[in-house]
């Protein structure tokens, strides 16, 4: 359950940054309607954990669902393969997710002094050189807060995997712990699985914090 869960909290963390700083970085510039296309970008976190899973169940659907038709595959089990059916709750977590980590990136890139990048581009630095020299390191200890949030939820997530599906390969140590606690009705197990969560969401954050 465990390495499920890390292989989860890792596809899922990783691809709301990527996803999450693109947009960010998208819409830290002069757009007609900025203000009303932020807006409609934070609707996914601002929905309920069980609306969203039951929205992407359709969207999944092998038989009429969108998901097939835009990939271009025919009849794929998106939620019954226990090859792929972890990084199906992933995207949907990552879709829900992304503008968290957007709106704090957000925040971070809008308090840059422009200064900075005027001051570059008269000495005609490369992109790179001003992503990696003064983007990324001024908006670190924004994108490292939401990292450690998005981090600790992912680490804890029940409603989206417990409602999407219920493969083995899907039972992150949260649905284990709700199994052993009010379907096997093992409360002393179930209490000390629920310890070690708490300490390893702990170490998680305390690492995070320290480098």
């Amino acid at each position: 359950n465990f390495t499920i869960t890390a292989k989860y909290v890792i596809v899922s963390v990783t691809g709301q940054v990527i996803v999450g700083f693109g947009m960010a970085l998208l819409l830290n510039r002069p757009i007609p309607g900025k203000g009303v296309l932020t807006t409609i970008l934070m609707l996914p976190m601002m929905m309920s954990a069980a609306v969203v899973g039951l929205f992407w169940q359709l969207l999944y659907n092998p038989s009429w669902g969108i998901v097939n038709y835009l990939v271009g595959l025919e009849g794929m089990e998106w939620l019954s393969n226990p090859d792929v059916s972890l990084y199906a709750i992933a995207i949907t977590d990552i879709w829900m997710w992304s503008p968290f980590v957007m709106l704090l990136c957000l925040a971070g890139l809008s308090a840059i002094p422009s200064s900075l990048y005027e001051a570059a581009a008269i000495d005609r630095a490369s992109g790179w050189f001003v992503f990696t020299r003064i983007t990324l390191p001024l908006v670190a200890p924004l994108l490292l807060i939401a990292i450690i949030f998005r981090t600790m939820e992912a680490f804890k997530t029940f409603d989206i995997a417990f409602i999407m599906a219920s493969l083995e390969e899907t039972e992150v140590v949260s649905i284990r712990l709700y199994k052993l606690a009010f379907q096997e009705w093992q409360t002393g197990r179930s209490c000390a699985l629920a310890y070690i969560v708490l300490l390893a969401v702990i170490a998680i954050t305390t690492i995070y914090i320290k480098y």
